[in-house]
């Protein structure tokens, strides 16, 4: 298939720059792919199309604050983006500045991390030194997008200071003020689901986003079971698509777990003829990366499943999801699933009834 296959058209100003008032307010559209009929709900209502015994599978993973800015020796501004721990102390990087970086040369974050050099003044030197908060050497490339940095402290030192000093790394589609705007707050808090544990990813599970805790309680209290895996949201999921060819795309690997309480539960709800239901297409990924001959096997390890028409799912009988990007891996997921044609028809409904777009937009629940 090609990658003009996966075009639409979207309007600019449906691409949500901030979620709900409240998460389970955002809207929902229900897609019937047998019948292709759509409707038109609140992701409140939820609990009407759940069934005792259906099985959520939901990404625990935590967002790490990992957008950061530093400076240089020169005085210059860094931004970086923390990807992954390439090994102890080493993460791949994505950096932004002016200028030609240097190997080994040193880069400082900390209290002057929104100054430039010119704000700064006589003495700025001196005064990045008794401020940074730390340190990073940077080793050369990576790849061809990305830098290593040695940070020289472990993961979890690491992570402990991000929480204090990073920033949310919201996806360039959702303007914010550089520097600082008031909503960095809100970013931290929304931009990230209520039942987020595993450290380590660069990008929310948006689908999880709509869910409150309220909300899943009154699920539970229904007896609709919730499980978890791990996927952390890397590169691989926001890669753009360049080959017009999309069996040529070649996903980055990202990092998942899948523990035995649920693959057992997994296991048990197909046995049973229960729905197994994905929150998402990173725990859709992370199930399908794990199927094996009409069961799930528990494990550790790193997937670059890219999944696009056509494919057998294996342990995915309906799945709540994002409105995504045009041409993306994403929007060739969900087409998979439920039907290219009908996917796009989808699209141009939402587009009509002003649908709000993307990882704070509103969400779809294939059936």
């Amino acid at each position: 298939m090609k990658l003009s296959d996966f075009d639409f058209c979207l309007p600019p100003e449906l691409i949500a720059q901030e979620p709900a008032e409240r998460r389970e307010e955002s809207r929902l559209m229900v897609l019937n792919r047998q019948a292709r009929t759509i409707e038109h709900l609140k992701f409140h209502h939820i609990p009407d199309l759940l069934h005792a015994g259906d099985l959520l599978v939901l990404n625990n993973t935590r967002v790490v604050p990992a957008r950061i800015f530093g400076t240089r020796h020169t005085g210059g501004r860094v931004e970086a983006l923390l990807v992954e721990e390439s090994e102890h102390g080493i993460w791949q990087a994505l950096l932004k500045c002016r200028g030609r970086l240097e190997d080994g040369e040193l880069i400082e974050f900390g209290a002057f991390s929104g100054l430039d050099a010119q704000r700064q003044g006589e003495g700025a030197v001196a005064e990045r030194q008794r401020h940074a908060e730390f340190t990073a050497r940077l080793l050369g490339k990576h790849d061809a997008e990305g830098w290593l940095l040695d940070f020289q402290m472990p993961a979890q030192t690491l992570l402990d200071t991000l929480e204090q000093n990073g920033q949310m790394p919201l996806p360039p589609y959702i303007k914010r003020e550089k520097g600082h705007d008031q909503r960095d707050e809100m970013d931290r808090h929304r931009y990230q689901t209520v039942f987020a544990r595993e450290s380590g990813a660069i990008a929310a599970p948006t689908a999880g986003l709509h869910f409150s805790e309220i909300l899943i309680e009154n699920l539970k209290a229904q007896e609709v079971l919730f499980e978890y895996v791990t996927l952390h949201v890397g590169l691989g999921t926001f890669k753009p698509v360049t080959a017009e060819d999309i069996q040529d795309h070649v996903m980055h690997s990202e990092e998942y777990s899948l523990s035995e309480r649920t693959a057992k539960a997994v296991n048990d709800a197909r046995s049973d003829g229960r729905r197994i239901i994905p929150v998402g297409t990173t725990s859709l990924r992370t199930l399908e990366s794990c199927a094996l001959e009409g069961h799930v096997v528990a494990g550790h390890g790193h997937t670059d499943l890219f999944i696009y028409p056509p494919y057998e799912f294996k342990m995915t009988d309906a799945m709540i999801t994002n409105f995504h990007l045009p041409k993306s891996t994403l929007m060739m997921l969900i087409a998979a699933l439920a039907g290219r044609e009908t996917v796009l028809d989808a699209y141009r409904t939402a587009i009509d009834e002003k649908y709000r777009f993307f990882s704070y937009g509103d969400a779809m629940f294939i059936v």
